[in-house]
């Protein structure tokens, strides 16, 4: 991991190995898209992908103290393919939201983000205040070093660049606030910060989101949030666009375009006037995953991109994450509590309102392995074709290529006789469990076409259904 005063000297030729990684297959020439037969899912270095992980609290890089290199190595150890990373405009505080080990709340001199400090003092917890019309280039080497280690690891990165004020303490953490920085911008309420009616601040803020994207431009495993959870915090979707706008702007000379994503709603919700820039559409907390089935008309990819308020255990994260996918979502991003700011192993014990833990991102790799298994991106999700035997208070979501290949999530039941309606044709059918990935039972038969039913295993209440011609 490379951190500390020295990255300065360290920024151009982090920015060099960028661009020669992409001859080296560290970076493909292509960033992340939307796959061009079914723009619900990606097209990543080549092969269709759906995002999977369970990431810890997004200050993997703005935190001095986290140790990213050891944390990427478990989450490739895992299985698992994304991240989503803060960009230091917004940092929290130790205590902020109850989370012990917060990664986005470093320790006093232990924050570093875009804009450089000056020599005044008096920032927030020590040290200089900010300078927005400069950068920190330590800050920047950091970044790309961490962009090019998930890269080498096959991990996307979402990179967060705004965050919503939640409440005045952070406020008074923020190098927007005037009392932070030396250009006489930021005095305001929290809540004006994040609309255009903040004054100067806006092109600051324009500035470090161009300065971001293209800083971030060489990497192929990289897509950008406009803000998290812009429903709070007085976050206006006027604001929202002259950011995607700066994104769009930043890159319109450049060879390659990344995606871009939008923070719609906690829960679910229909998108009533989408903003064409917007390629990713993320809600947080999305179970039952409704926002799927609302907005799959049109044909984005769709996200649950932060998970938790549900306790500590793998229940339910684990079955709320094949709900999403065997809807038709794109991405699951598990917010791990296990990662903190003094284990970047993800091995601590959850002290948070979520979970995490070795044992989630085990299970989460077993569905990132089943849907992998299927050419999903053929796949879209119809729940039509289950006829009949889910047990009552359970429910079956399945993916489906009519004929082919069918991929069938029951939740909630230890056993059922499932009805499914197959064309006719000679088929495999294979009972996965949904915590190791051992298939637990399977069957050939031929078909003479309609209703079929498949009786499963005994199972602990979830199980998932392979069945392909």
């Amino acid at each position: 991991m490379i951190h500390g005063t020295e990255l300065g000297l360290l920024a151009a030729l982090v920015g060099a190995m960028a661009v020669l990684a992409a001859g080296s297959g560290c970076a493909a020439a292509e960033p992340l898209r939307l796959h061009p037969q079914n723009p619900h899912y990606f097209l990543f270095r080549g092969k269709p992908a759906v995002l999977i992980t369970s990431g810890e609290h997004y200050g993997a890089v703005l935190n001095l103290d986290f140790d990213y290199v050891r944390y990427l190595d478990e989450i490739q150890a895992r299985g698992l393919n994304l991240t989503r990373t803060f960009s230091g405009v917004y940092r929290e505080v130790p205590g902020s939201f109850g989370i012990t080990g917060n990664t986005l709340a470093p320790l006093p001199n232990r924050y570093i983000g875009p804009w450089a400090r000056s020599a005044t003092p008096g920032y927030f917890d020590g040290g200089g205040k900010f300078d927005l019309a400069k950068w920190d280039e330590a800050y920047f080497a950091r970044l790309k070093d961490f962009l090019a280690q998930a890269s080498k690891r096959g991990i996307v990165v979402e990179l967060v660049l705004f965050c919503p004020l939640y409440d005045d303490g952070l406020w008074k953490a923020s190098p927007m606030n005037a009392a932070n920085n030396v250009n006489g911008v930021g005095d305001l309420k929290k809540d004006e910060v994040h609309t255009l009616k903040n004054g100067r601040l806006l092109e600051f803020q324009i500035a470090a989101a161009k300065k971001l994207v293209a800083e971030a431009s060489a990497f192929d495993n990289v897509y950008f949030e406009i803000s998290n959870e812009p429903y709070f915090g007085g976050v206006t979707l006027e604001w929202q666009k002259k950011i995607a706008d700066a994104i769009v702007e930043a890159e319109a000379g450049l060879p390659q375009k990344h995606l871009i994503a939008q923070n719609i709603a906690n829960g679910s919700c229909k998108i009533a006037d989408p903003n064409p820039a917007v390629s990713i559409f993320n809600f947080h907390y999305c179970s039952p995953p409704d926002a799927v089935a609302m907005n799959y008309g049109l044909a984005r990819a769709i996200a649950d991109d932060e998970t938790g308020f549900k306790g500590s255990a793998d229940v339910p994260y684990r079955p709320d994450a094949w709900d999403f996918i065997m809807a038709g979502g794109a991405v699951y991003s598990n917010l791990d509590y296990s990662f903190r700011r003094d284990n970047f192993d993800g091995t601590a014990e959850p002290k948070a309102p979520g979970g995490g833990g070795v044992n989630l991102r085990k299970q989460l790799a077993v569905l990132k392995a089943f849907i992998e298994g299927f050419d999903f991106v053929r796949m879209a999700p119809d729940n039509a074709v289950i006829k009949g035997g889910v047990p009552p208070k359970a429910t079956a979501r399945a993916l489906v290529e009519p004929g082919k290949q069918y991929a069938i999530f029951l939740r909630g039941a230890r056993q059922a006789d499932l009805v499914i309606d197959l064309p006719a044709g000679s088929y495999k059918a294979e009972w996965v469990s949904t915590l190791t990935g051992a298939v637990e039972k399977a069957e050939k038969f031929d078909h003479a076409g309609g209703p079929k039913t498949l009786a499963s295993p005994a199972c602990p209440d979830e199980i998932a259904l392979r069945i392909v011609r």
